[in-house]
């Protein structure tokens, strides 16, 4: 079987969906699967290198516009037997509608279609305040094209439980055919070794081998690094039988919202009671990443609004605990498994969860983190989301012909 993914970026500093696609792509392969995915990056991108990859960039705007994608499709869309495209509110879903339709006219035989939001139907989107504008193009959008290729796919497909569910309280014409929950896996972290530790020392000497909590993610308002902080101090300040326990909170990650990152950066350096407490570093890749996974007590992640997290089941496939917002959406899999302490996404949240951590003896703390690893073995791994996935194929498009290793 032919499958063709169409997404607008494979930049692994875009996030999780390139890094669950390239989760994913071994798995597919192993099941014979032809797989091309075709993105809007500039064809000499150092991360577009690969035989499977076809780049249409540089795409313009922020719209992700290419020129070059919708010749792209007339050209080859009819050579596949599945597409599944990826996000929503960008160019690559109007091109992929507009061929659709224009092959509807004819007669050549179409690939069956499945769009996978990755949360962008989450009503957080439409209902924040720093997003009136935003929310209103979308409004525009989702009339114009967004909702009529959700209508024409023959399946929408979801990371998790939260997700399917919230993405029919956002507008009231979603009416797609089908809907399936086939998960977003990652795979096996590589094993613990001293060159893991080494590597995520090297970036982060100023821990010096004391305890420490991890958050890893962008420094952006959405991932509620500031209610961290906030109530980091809280506790210090004013719940001292906790700070007493509390470990070296470490944030790491990409600062693309330059003015939000700086001010957290200033607040805690002109706080002598946590200015060597609170530690901040860049984005960690490769073994100090790993590294600073394995080193950490536990993982945190406050969020406002996180449709699945990939760090968050890394953590748990390095058996860490969670501390999380109820906003993380995959709260419900971490609760059922006891892998986590759950909170609102709030200062008193934040507190919650750092206080309730420290009040932990280390028994409760490393049963914790076993169930983290057997809820990431249960719902989390790349070869259960490729399995999920090729049994919807199966089961919804019976016609085409599947052959499993």
């Amino acid at each position: 079987m032919k499958l063709l993914i169409v997404v607008s970026s494979m930049n692994p500093l875009m996030g999780g969906i390139t890094q669950g696609i390239r989760n994913n792509l071994p798995f597919w392969l192993k099941n014979e699967l032809e797989v091309t995915i075709v993105t809007l990056d500039e064809p000499d991108a150092a991360f577009v290198k690969q035989d499977n990859i076809v780049a249409l960039g540089p795409s313009s705007s922020s719209w992700s516009y290419s020129k070059l994608l919708k010749g792209w499709l007339l050209q080859h869309l009819c050579n596949y037997d599945l597409v599944v495209v990826h996000g929503l509110w960008l160019y690559n879903n109007y091109a992929l509608y507009q061929v659709f339709e224009r092959f509807k006219r004819s007669s050549k035989v179409l690939p069956k279609l499945f769009v996978m939001p990755h949360g962008m139907l989450d009503p957080f989107f439409q209902k924040s305040k720093d997003r009136y504008w935003k929310a209103k193009r979308n409004v525009l959008y989702w009339h114009l094209i967004e909702k009529k290729l959700i209508k024409l796919a023959d399946g929408i497909l979801f990371t998790c439980e939260t997700e399917m569910l919230l993405a029919e309280t956002t507008f009231r014409d979603y009416k797609p055919k089908r809907i399936f929950n086939i998960g977003f896996g990652i795979n096996e972290p590589p094993q613990y070794s001293t060159n893991l530790k080494k590597a995520f020392e090297l970036r982060c000497p100023a821990l010096n081998n004391r305890p420490y909590i991890l958050f890893l993610g962008r420094i952006d308002p959405k991932k509620g690094v500031d209610l961290l902080i906030k109530a980091y101090i809280m506790i210090k300040e004013k719940f001292w039988s906790e700070s007493k326990n509390l470990p070296v909170l470490l944030i790491a990650g990409p600062d693309n919202n330059k003015s939000y990152g700086q001010n957290l950066l200033i607040e805690v350096k002109n706080n002598p009671l946590v200015c060597d407490d609170i530690l901040f570093v860049s984005m960690l890749e490769g073994d100090s990443k790993w590294g600073a996974f394995y080193g950490c007590e536990a993982f945190i992640l406050p969020s406002h609004q996180e449709n699945f997290g990939i760090a968050v089941v890394e953590a748990m496939a390095c058996k860490k605990p969670l501390l999380i917002s109820n906003k993380v959406n995959i709260w419900r899999e971490i609760e059922a498994g006891k892998a986590g302490i759950i909170e609102n996404d709030d200062v008193m949240g934040a507190v919650g969860c750092l206080s309730k951590w420290c009040s932990l003896n280390q028994h409760e703390k490393n049963e914790m983190g076993l169930n983290a690893y057997n809820t990431y073995q249960k719902h989390f791994t790349a070869e259960s989301t490729t399995n999920n996935f090729l049994s919807v194929v199966k089961n919804s498009v019976p016609e085409l012909s599947i052959n499993r290793k």
